[in-house]
């Protein structure tokens, strides 16, 4: 390696040090999903950036998804998967499938990795952590609100076993399901909107998004076209030109009401990029969509 690549690397530590002095001792909630927990490198190259950012001194807290493995998962028992309006509908049998695979195959695998690249991490059960209330689905096909079972919205979060992960400097990996306040019973939760509600309740510095789009982009199909920093006067203005529609809808929306919760600043990063949380917040250009109040 000749000197000019040393020095090269000498430039992004100093460019990194100003983001490690002001994030440490702060809490980012980080919610990983989608294509980005398919490829075992892209988990990997991930998690090691989870390890990085233990290392200097920030608090991660991990919420992950599990969607293509609980429908495989259901596939291999004979059960075939239902969405109604985006929500997979949850039956007895569908519910034990959700809990076993995040329980026993998912969140064990990220805590195992994480020790094994030198860092701590603890597995915590949703339903140790949400509590929540069954919610109805809306069928675009009969324009009405249905039972889609087991599917429920989070009310609050206990932070009782968060904190005590944190302060033993142990990455929590939470798993998305909730305890229903009424019943006792296992409820399957949007990962998205239980990331939200933990990352308000936490008052987390930063709430980051890890999924299989780069952020909010003019023209999902260019990739030029992303667009790096949204307040919510812009959110409002894009949602009017259709720009934001679709899934990205609620997901803007939940990042705002976090934001107004308390949260910092919310990112929108893409997991198949290498090392993009790294990117996101150790560089001043950053590589997906920020958004702030």
């Amino acid at each position: 390696m000749n000197l000019d690549d040393q020095f090269r690397k000498a430039d992004v530590l100093l460019e990194a040090l100003p983001y490690m002095q002001n994030f440490r001792g702060k809490t980012f909630l980080i919610k990983v999903g989608g294509s980005a927990m398919e490829d075992p490198k892209l988990v990997d190259r991930f998690l090691r950036d989870i390890v990085f950012l233990e290392a200097v001194g920030i608090n991660p807290v991990l919420v992950h998804g599990g969607g293509k493995a609980i429908s495989a998962a259901m596939k291999e028992a004979g059960l075939q998967a239902q969405f109604i309006g985006g929500m997979r509908v949850t039956d007895d049998a569908t519910i034990s499938i959700v809990e076993k695979t995040l329980a026993r195959v998912i969140n064990p695998e990220i805590v195992d990795k994480i020790n094994a690249f030198g860092g701590k991490a603890v597995g915590l059960p949703g339903t140790e952590v949400f509590q929540g209330e069954k919610m109805l689905g809306h069928d675009p096909a009969s324009g009405r609100d249905v039972d889609i079972g087991w599917v429920g919205r989070v009310t609050d979060c206990k932070l009782g076993l968060i904190e005590a992960a944190v302060g033993g400097e142990f990455v929590p990996c939470v798993s998305p399901v909730a305890r229903d306040k009424t019943s006792g019973h296992t409820l399957n939760v949007n990962a998205d909107l239980a990331a939200c509600a933990l990352a308000t309740r936490l008052k987390a510095h930063k709430l980051i998004f890890i999924s299989d789009v780069l952020g909010v982009m003019r023209d999902p199909k260019d990739n030029s076209t992303l667009i790096p920093s949204l307040d919510e006067a812009s959110i409002k203005q894009l949602k009017a030109e259709g720009i934001i529609s679709g899934g990205m809808i609620p997901k803007v929306d939940s990042a705002l009401e976090s934001l107004h919760g308390g949260v910092g600043k919310v990112h929108l990063i893409d997991g198949r990029v290498p090392h993009a949380l790294i990117l996101e917040i150790f560089t001043d250009i950053g590589i997906g969509t920020e958004i702030t109040l």
